[in-house]
């Protein structure tokens, strides 16, 4: 996809410390990065993401699904402070809500998140978990396009971390984490500056 001059609008969706927002905006202190950070979503109050956005003079906003109707509503209301914005691309940095088909629908082929295992093995909420009980030596991390499936979008970059014979979930998570955080603002920087396309499930950044 390619974009309009200028740095890349990024809205980052947060539900904790946020650690790879952190990441985000320190590379995006960088003019040639290609992108800023334009404001900060959160499904709850009071956390660390949406201090560090503050902290940064980045606009943050809460919608918390238990003030509205149902997840329809939420869902509308989100893609809705989402797209006011305009964001080039939304990122999901940790945010453990999964948007519905309108918010989907709406940032079609520019909203990515990121999954600690190498999709499409370990889906869901317990990838490095998943992935030492099943065995494995090698696991990572997968920075994919969302689309209407639960870790099911195309993947835009993946990277390997060994599984050590002595890990624990903990350990192994840990650095998962490291290696998706570099990943992340490796890719969202990339594509920022360069602009992307989806054909078929193959992402491709020129």
């Amino acid at each position: 996809m390619t974009r309009r001059s200028g740095p890349a609008r990024l809205v980052v969706l947060v539900s904790g410390a946020g650690t790879n927002l952190q990441a985000l905006l320190d590379a995006c202190a960088d003019p040639a990065y290609g992108a800023r950070v334009v404001a900060v979503g959160a499904d709850r109050d009071g956390i660390e993401g949406l201090a560090r956005a503050e902290r940064s003079g980045v606009p943050t906003f809460v919608l918390r699904v238990r003030d509205h109707a149902d997840r329809a509503a939420w869902d509308a209301a989100l893609t809705d402070a989402v797209a006011s914005f305009e964001p080039d691309l939304v990122v999901s940095a940790g945010f453990m809500k999964l948007a519905g088909p309108s918010f989907v629908a709406r940032f079609a082929g520019r909203f990515v998140n990121t999954h600690p295992a190498l999709l499409p093995s370990f889906p869901g909420m317990h990838g490095a978990a998943d992935a030492l009980a099943y065995g494995v030596k090698v696991t990572g991390a997968t920075l994919f396009v969302v689309d209407e499936g639960v870790d099911t979008g195309p993947i835009i970059a993946q990277r390997a971390v060994d599984v050590a014979d002595d890990d624990d979930v903990e350990s192994l998570h840990e650095r998962i984490k490291t290696v998706e955080r570099e990943m992340l603002v490796d890719v969202v920087g990339r594509m920022s500056r360069d602009g992307w396309t989806i054909n078929d499930r193959r992402v491709t950044i020129p």
